[in-house]
């Protein structure tokens, strides 16, 4: 039997008969989601038998395993183990990471309606886009994209009603309260406001993806942008 927490985070639940899935949180916070990709990393560091697969996401982490060779309890007890004996996430080191964009004009046809929806000027949803830190919580739906945590509130901007059958490699967008960066060309529903050189993805290289969780971003608005006041 696993041993109760005294909070209701950590939990450890059933996903069908070969997934489970830890919970550490119920929020978007840095210190959470840098314990579950402790978590991952003690796992593969020390796995256990049967685990197939592991997916970390903001909150939790999903483990997909052979119920024949390894079972809920047993599993749920290994990963225990580890949940104790994981360091604070507050002491953790991270990478700071630069990002020159190109904000306005075709690389960001978005940029002016972000600022008209939220009563700014291009200008300043620009200075407070690059006004603060991004943390890298996840890899998200296409090779490389990394879910950055949130900007400010006062330049969140809805998804489009219909997605862009294209969207460039190197843009950058907003959708709600979150940023991101699309690694590759593919379709997508963010606000584009800007795009950056920078390669996120490159399958050739030793090291394909240039963001890991964990990172902070800082983007830097190059001085050739084109946009109003």
């Amino acid at each position: 039997m696993v041993p109760a927490f005294d909070s209701p985070y950590p939990r450890i639940l059933s996903v069908g008969d070969a997934a489970l899935t830890i919970e550490l949180g119920n929020s978007i916070d840095l210190a959470i989601n840098r314990r579950v990709f402790m978590l991952e990393q003690a796992l593969q560091t020390t796995p256990a038998k049967g685990v197939i697969d592991l997916v970390p996401t903001y909150r939790s982490l999903l483990v997909l395993f052979d119920p024949g060779i390894v079972d809920f309890q047993t599993l749920s007890q290994h990963i225990h183990n580890h949940l104790r004996d994981l360091p604070d996430a507050q002491g953790q080191q991270s990478r700071e990471v630069i990002i020159p964009v190109h904000y306005g004009g075709e690389d960001g046809p978005d940029l002016a309606f972000v600022a008209e929806l939220n009563h700014l000027t291009p200008r300043e949803v620009i200075l407070m886009h690059c006004g603060q830190l991004y943390p890298v919580y996840m890899m998200g739906f296409t090779p490389g994209f990394p879910y950055l945590g949130g900007p400010e509130e006062r330049i969140a901007a809805p998804r489009l009603a219909s997605p862009r059958t294209l969207v460039k490699a190197g843009s950058v967008g907003i959708a709600g309260q979150q940023t991101g960066i699309y690694p590759i060309d593919s379709p997508g529903g963010w606000r584009i406001i800007g795009r950056t050189d920078f390669v996120l993805f490159d399958p050739e290289a030793d090291q394909p993806f240039a963001l890991s969780p964990g990172d902070l971003v800082r983007f830097v608005p190059l001085h050739e942008d084109h946009h109003d006041d």
